[in-house]
């Protein structure tokens, strides 16, 4: 009963989870108005909507972030949580039978929802646009906050092209006029000369120029934005981590678990759920046997008699037999709870494309940050651990943990045929990718990588 109980608290726990986490989001938008209202006249957060000094502005500022983090992750958990409902709820009412009284606290709540929502878009929208779309965008431009003259609407694409236009290349925009430098991955393009002396010749004409004035300026805003990537990436990373990662265990702890143990307990003759744990279990019990009869005869322990044998046998046997049936309970749930980790993930990955292309910019930063021989350092560390001379043992190792967590007998021809191709292919891939692009972006480091590999 008390199971049952904690089944059903836990159930009305993760029906409750989009309400919970809209309301949170809700309750966040909430305080952030009642700032702008009670020291910015109902407008948006900023030094020019009133009268306060840089450290009251600073304050409030530092305050809107934090209920703004607050509102992205509260409706990031209200989409995930409201799509697993959603098929939950169609699995539960199929086709035309939902009762008419569950329509009308549908569409109720759907009217509730909707209200929150435009809610939180309005206040989240004055901040969100200007803020992020640079940083999404990789460009390193001063923004409205760094030139207050100008006045633009970011929800009014018209409006904010006639005064100050944009030039869009690839699919994303910037500013004419202004002195960016944006980041460019190792898939596109590449000039003739090397990306880090051109960006010394930019360095020094900005430093000689006496036009400019604002340089402090913009060191300042690019500061600010770097950290606003860094935050962002790290966040998204996490996030990547742990949902999957929470999905997965709480799946399997709630959900997948009670329903195979309930099967395993119906059907008592279903131990295990392939030949190699049954032969496994089998020579198990056999070394049980003879150490019991080895230490009789050496002494360690009293002669037993072939009764006491055998009763000792059917313990052990009755032991092998519960450890055996769990393990396969645990194998059976995590093929499954993988099934759903890995949708989480998807979801993210579909959902957060702005993010994707934040943490490829910081990605990419890091990356051509690093000196010449630290990328040589990492390619050999890469190809050695993973395409190397001993990585066919690497491989087999985890092949062999792939096989136990999924319950599968383990098969070594296709292990051998896996080992003979798979790191072929990836050391091929890896070649052409140093050939045809990092021979482009970093010459150095291929030479670098060349000599250290020799």
């Amino acid at each position: 009963m008390k199971f049952r109980s904690l089944i059903k608290k836990t159930s009305n726990w993760l029906t409750a989870t989009p309400e919970r986490s809209l309301d949170n989001a809700y309750k966040a938008a909430l305080k952030i108005k009642e700032i702008e209202d009670n020291h910015f006249g109902g407008k948006k957060v900023s030094k020019e909507n009133a009268d306060y000094g840089d450290s009251v502005i600073s304050y409030f500022k530092t305050e809107v972030n934090g209920y703004l983090q607050k509102i992205n992750m509260g409706l990031g958990v209200f989409k995930t949580s409201r799509l697993f409902l959603n098929i939950s709820n169609l699995k539960e009412f199929p086709e035309d039978t939902i009762p008419p009284g569950e329509l009308r606290k549908n569409a109720t709540n759907a009217a509730i929802i909707f209200e929150k929502l435009e809610f939180i878009d309005q206040v989240a929208s004055k901040y969100q646009v200007r803020e992020t779309e640079d940083v999404y965008n990789g460009s390193l431009v001063l923004t409205k906050e760094a030139s207050p003259k100008k006045e633009t609407k970011p929800l009014d694409n018209t409006s904010t092209n006639e005064i100050n236009p944009k030039i869009t290349n690839n699919n994303q925009t910037y500013s004419p006029g202004e002195n960016a430098r944006r980041l460019e991955s190792a898939s596109q393009k590449t000039g003739v000369l090397p990306r880090s002396f051109i960006n010394t010749l930019n360095r020094i004409k900005q430093e000689i120029d006496p036009k400019s004035g604002e340089s402090e300026e913009q060191v300042l805003n690019k500061y600010r934005k770097s950290r606003l990537r860094t935050a962002l990436s790290i966040k998204f990373i996490l996030l990547l981590i742990i949902v999957p990662l929470l999905t997965h265990q709480l799946t399997k702890t709630f959900l997948l678990t009670p329903i195979i143990n309930q099967y395993f307990q119906n059907h008592e003759r279903v131990v295990f759920i392939n030949k190699d744990l049954e032969e496994e279990a089998f020579e198990e019990l056999s070394h049980y046997e003879e150490i019991l009869r080895f230490q009789g005869l050496i002494g360690l322990r009293e002669p037993l008699t072939n009764e006491e044998i055998e009763e000792k046998i059917q313990e052990k046997a009755q032991e092998i037999t519960e450890d055996y049936r769990a393990q396969g309970i645990d194998s059976i749930g995590n093929i499954f709870a993988d099934l759903f980790s890995v949708t989480a993930f998807i979801i993210v990955i579909v959902s957060s494309r702005k993010e994707i292309e934040v943490l490829k910019s910081f990605l990419d930063e890091i990356l051509y940050g690093l000196s010449d021989p630290a990328k040589a350092f990492l390619i050999i560390l890469f190809t050695d651990m993973f395409v190397g001379f001993h990585s066919p043992h690497g491989w087999e190792v985890i092949l062999e943990g792939v096989a136990h967590h999924f319950g599968l007998p383990e098969n070594q021809e296709f292990n051998f045929l896996f080992i003979a191709t798979f790191p072929v292919i990836l050391d091929t891939v890896l070649k052409y990718w140093i050939f045809r692009y990092l021979n482009r972006i970093s010459p150095s480091a291929v030479a670098t990588y060349k000599n250290m590999n020799e």
